[in-house]
């Protein structure tokens, strides 16, 4: 049986080959689909309602949400021709099928700290203790299990007044599950959907516990799963509140749902926008999607919305949750890991990677075969050898230790857990998997004797069963590594840049740890030993690292709540560092260093954010004027914007590469083509409380790439004084097809603000 693990860390594999199956078609079906009106403005219930009426030639309940608060349109079940008719309708911006997207800690916090304090150019900041029990973060995730240690509330404060949610009840889920901590929750059920599974907030998966828990946390002592990674356990913003908007079911979110939850949000007065949920890369127009949609309306509120880029890496063009309103998330491993060594019958050991609870000898007593020398008559090579399901001979793997491959194939959907149920299944006691990218995450196998080892160590044991005619082994349980090195690194799983939807934003914005993070967990979970169910996971994915970044932006909210969402997200990516605890460039799982299509600015630097110097503000002219560049017209733009953009007029020249001159914390250049010369804007705003602060501009480029900055020193005589300078990137040198990177570091001596960028002769 597949973990539920696997389904939060799966790539975006099989996802894309559910878009390909089902979301092309679903426009010429009937189903569920969203009506986007733009901003909420006038916008009532009566209006939809007369907008629907308008197209139905049916009596029936046909509508499953309203959208009112922040975000202008509705839900409703329609023909396919109802959905056409509707598109042409005034003062309707899109109408698309409802999409199903997916759900894309004890010691991340410490490691973050640490790692910020051993940085050689490490600058002492204000104190990243301050309170912040008044800031609000709102979960759009699975839901929450209210009861775990996490979600406290002794010693809170009363709930802000300014709170406006609700606590919903419903089956396993009453108003006494709020308290202090969590102090609203919301689900968004419907019965037509299988993705929804119940009308209650209660989490039935633990992937919304998870999340609230790393953002958020109380601190609970002697936290652990099964023993490993022993240690306290606490969110980034341990005293921030928790409002729950539970918008997916089982594995699933429906397009729908999500921006019923952004709407919600609004009303309810959330701080911060929690959203560890994607779609496919590129596959879903701005207009169309909800996330981008409900997130532009939550930061026109002043709200900040943080979302993971997705679980598409290593492969390039993967990230999701790319619009620049919101603060995308990659993932990057902390210094713990997960040993699960191979021991053969010559006594060498190989490091293995997994979590398993082995019950076995230590000693190399089991006899050793390659999957492929296990096979089932009439099942093909390819299956046994990756130990596919119904692959193998139960005569030939009884009692014996099975070594299998994890080769890519087409439509080979199957997990490593697929291979570890196989080998159980037919009578093996153990299995090791052979997988590079797969070695440097701990998955979760239970008693079941599983490890990874890496294709290089994979090579040794061939050579070790070539050499002799009994072969054994063991697998050993797991142990816990702590201070390992180097970390961090970026998650090979991790979601690359640049956007497929347009390359002149740098994405991802930021990373955080993503890697095995230890959180509270639901209490129904299937446990994997007799020792009682756990109270807290460990779990991979970006889903992981968004919330690390919303309990920093959280955290910066309650030190600065007059600050907006841009200036919150520009004071968390100018800060951010790109060295290991080695000192050294951080890398990537294979060894190669990092860019900013990897890691966005760098891991996120718990305190550096609460004093950035200087900000980047990004305006709504700014976002208005991306909706231009990308192809929008006035009066779409009017529409979605509402009274923002009354009077807004899109620029005279208009073209995707002028997205790169909107003011953004990075700088992304594409279509820069060998012998040419191109002029970036930028505008930053003195934030620092004494008011009085020069900076003066270096340059890190590569040598191919000129970089002049105009002007290179900043005189800043008051707090809130703003400066515009240009960055003027030349080159007399031929086409080349490498993308360059390089940075632009302001300073007045203590604080360094910095601000990636990466030139590109590709375009979207």
């Amino acid at each position: 049986m597949r973990s539920l693990f696997v389904f939060f860390l799966s790539a975006f594999l099989l996802f894309v080959l559910f878009f390909k199956a089902n979301g092309a078609s679903a426009r010429d079906k009937d189903g569920v689909y969203i009506v986007y009106m733009g901003a909420a403005g006038s916008a009532t219930r009566d209006n939809h309602a007369k907008l629907l009426n308008s197209v139905l030639k049916r009596n029936a309940n046909a509508v499953v949400h309203n959208y009112r608060h922040g975000i202008a349109g509705f839900a409703a079940r329609l023909s396919a021709d109802e959905a056409r008719l509707l598109a042409r309708k005034p003062g309707v911006v899109s109408v698309f099928p409802d999409p199903l997207l997916q759900l894309h800690t004890t010691r991340s916090w410490d490691f973050l700290k640490y790692i910020t304090d051993i940085r050689i150019d490490s600058t002492p900041s204000s104190d990243s203790n301050s309170s912040s029990d008044d800031t609000i973060i709102g979960f759009l995730d699975s839901g929450i299990w209210p009861e775990s240690e996490s979600f406290n509330d002794k010693g809170m404060s009363p709930i802000p007044s300014r709170w406006k949610g609700i606590c919903m009840e419903g089956p396993d889920f009453n108003a006494s599950n709020c308290n202090r901590k969590i102090i609203g929750a919301r689900v968004y059920d419907d019965p037509s959907r299988p993705t929804q599974n119940s009308n209650s907030v209660r989490d039935e998966v633990g992937h919304g516990t998870h999340v609230a828990a790393t953002a958020a946390g109380r601190a609970v002592q002697s936290a652990s799963y099964y023993g490993l990674a022993k240690g306290t356990a606490k969110g980034g913003s341990p005293g921030s509140r928790i409002a729950v908007y539970k918008v997916c079911g089982r594995y699933l979110c429906s397009g729908s749902s999500i921006l019923a939850g952004f709407d919600d949000a609004i009303a309810d007065g959330v701080d911060i926008l929690s959203v560890s949920i994607g779609s496919t890369a590129g596959s879903t127009e701005l207009k169309n999607d909800p996330i981008a949609i409900g997130a532009f309306h939550a930061v026109a509120k002043g709200i900040t919305v943080v979302s993971s880029a997705g679980n598409g890496g290593p492969y390039l063009e993967t990230v999701v949750n790319d619009a620049p309103w919101i603060l995308t998330v990659a993932a990057t491993t902390i210094d713990r890991d997960f040993k699960s060594d191979v021991v053969l019958g010559d006594k060498s050991v190989l490091k293995g990677e997994a979590i398993n609870f082995a019950d076995i000898q230590k000693s190399p007593v089991y006899p050793l075969i390659y999957g492929m020398a296990a096979k089932k008559a009439k099942a093909y090579d390819y299956d046994a050898r990756n130990c596919h399901p119904g692959s193998l001979n139960k005569t030939l793997v009884r009692g014996r230790i099975v070594l299998c491959d994890n080769e890519e194939g087409e439509d080979d959907d199957y997990t490593l857990e697929d291979r570890s149920e196989e080998v159980k299944s037919t009578g093996g006691v153990g299995a090791i998997v052979l997988d590079d990218m797969w070695r440097s995450v701990a998955r979760t196998y239970g008693t079941f004797p599983t490890t990874v080892i890496s294709l290089k160590d994979g090579a040794k044991v061939f050579s070790y069963m070539n050499s002799t005619r009994n072969p054994i082994a063991t697998i050993l349980a797991t142990e816990m590594v702590t201070n390992f090195k180097p970390a961090p690194a970026v998650g090979y799983f991790s979601s690359r840049g640049p956007s497929g939807n347009q390359w002149n934003i740098l994405k991802p914005d930021i990373s955080a740890p993503g890697v095995d993070i230890l959180a509270a967990w639901n209490g129904n979970n299937t446990k994997p030993t007799r020792k009682g169910k756990p109270l807290f996971n460990i779990l991979s994915g970006t889903s992981m690292a968004c919330p690390h970044i919303s309990g920093v932006a959280a955290t910066v909210k309650s030190k600065h709540p007059t600050w907006n969402p841009s200036m919150i997200s520009s004071a968390i990516m100018t800060t951010a560092f790109q060295t290991n605890n080695l000192k050294e460039p951080i890398t990537t799982d294979s060894g190669s260093i990092a860019t900013p299509y990897d890691y966005g600015a760098g891991v996120v630097s718990t305190s550096g954010s609460l004093n950035p110097g200087l900000v980047y503000e990004t305006t709504t002219i700014d976002y208005l004027n991306f909706l231009c560049y990308f192809g929008y017209n006035e009066s779409t733009i009017q529409m979605i914007a509402n009274a923002t953009a009354a009077n807004f007029t899109c620029p005279q020249k208009s073209s995707k590469d002028l997205i790169s001159n909107i003011n953004y914390p990075s700088i992304s250049v594409s279509n820069f083509i060998g012998k040419q010369t191109r002029t970036i804007s930028r505008t930053v705003t003195n934030i620092a409380e004494e008011g009085h602060a020069t900076y003066i501009a270096t340059v890190d480029a590569p040598v191919a790439l000129h970089v002049k900055v105009i002007p290179d020193k900043l005189k800043f005589t008051k707090t809130g004084e703003k400066h515009t300078y240009q960055v003027i990137f030349s080159s007399n040198s031929s086409p080349s097809d490498k993308d360059m990177f390089g940075s632009i570091t302001w300073t007045n001596g203590k604080i360094k603000v910095r601000s990636p960028f990466a030139v590109s002769s590709s375009s979207s």
